[in-house]
C-alpha cells in the first residue's frame, strides 16, 4: 500500500506539470521553479509534512519535496540561530543533495565530454 500511494501522489504532481507545460505558455523552468515555491509555501504552513507522512517517497521526491526540505530547514535553524538561520537552514538541510548533484554531475562531464554537433 506504501508504494501505490507514493505512486499515487508523485504521480499527480507529475501529472499537474505536465499540463501546465501543454496547456500554458509558461516555459520549463519556470515550472520548475513554481514547484519548488509550492512545497516551500506548503511546508512553511505545515501541510506538506503531512503529505509527505503520507505520501513517503512520493512526495519527498519530487521537486516540492526540495521546497518542503528549504522551508523546514529554515525553519529549524531559525529556531536554533535566530535570524543567521534564515541564511544557514536551507543550505544546511539540502547540502547532501546539492553535494550529490554536483559530484554526479561533474563525474558526468568527466566521462561524457561535451563536443560541437
Amino acid at each position: 500500500m506504501e508504494y501505490l500511494k507514493a505512486f499515487l501522489v508523485g504521480g499527480l504532481i507529475c501529472v499537474i506539470c505536465q499540463i501546465l507545460i501543454d496547456k500554458t505558455a509558461l516555459t520549463p523552468a519556470r515550472i520548475l521553479t513554481g514547484c519548488v515555491v509550492t512545497g516551500v509555501l506548503l511546508g512553511a504552513v505545515g501541510l506538506y509534512p503531512l503529505l509527505a507522512d503520507w505520501a513517503g517517497a512520493g512526495a519527498s521526491v519530487p521537486l516540492t519535496g526540495f521546497g518542503n526540505l528549504l522551508a523546514e530547514g529554515t525553519r529549524n535553524a531559525v529556531d536554533r540561530d535566530g535570524l543567521l538561520g534564515v541564511l544557514t537552514g536551507p543550505l544546511t538541510a539540502a547540502a547532501g543533495g546539492i553535494t550529490a548533484a554536483v559530484l554526479f554531475g561533474t563525474l558526468a562531464a568527466l566521462v561524457f565530454p561535451s563536443r560541437e554537433k
